[in-house]
């Protein structure tokens, strides 16, 4: 039998703490966009940014008799994709999984639910860019 080598590692690439707290700060700013623009069309927000073990959800609302659970998704720019491009299946499967948890700790009426995902681009310059994809999951 051959005897196997170690490959080298690839160097590991870690972000700085600037650039990890300015990407956080983009990430809490799309949030809050995102609730505005769910409370413009007429949603009351619920929770945001609630925690359990399984994760985060980051803004749960009521539309109506609906319980909504919303992925946002913020970036400054395309150059590496829309945002909503980052919302995986895995991603979607975690966030059902994190909404049937966020109704065990409300218990109550939870008619219908639904999951939401929002891409938000918040350039340096120019308009800011919303997409609200309903019923993603």
């Amino acid at each position: 039998m051959a005897e196997k080598t170690a490959r080298p590692k690839a160097p590991t690439k870690h972000a700085s703490p600037k650039a990890v707290a300015a990407k956080d700060a983009l990430g809490r700013r799309g949030e809050a966009i995102a609730a505005d623009h769910l409370q413009a069309k007429g949603l009351t927000i619920v929770d945001r940014n609630w925690r359990c073990q399984h994760g985060e959800i980051d803004v749960i609302a009521r539309d109506g008799r609906e319980l909504v659970f919303v992925e946002v998704k913020t970036r400054s720019s395309v150059a590496f994709g829309h945002p909503l491009e980052s919302i995986t299946a895995v991603k979607l499967a975690r966030m059902r999984r994190l909404a049937a948890a966020w109704c065990d700790a409300h218990p109550g009426t939870h008619d219908a639910i639904r999951i939401d995902a929002i891409g938000v681009i918040v350039p340096s310059s120019g308009a800011i860019q919303i997409e609200h994809l309903e019923r993603v999951f």
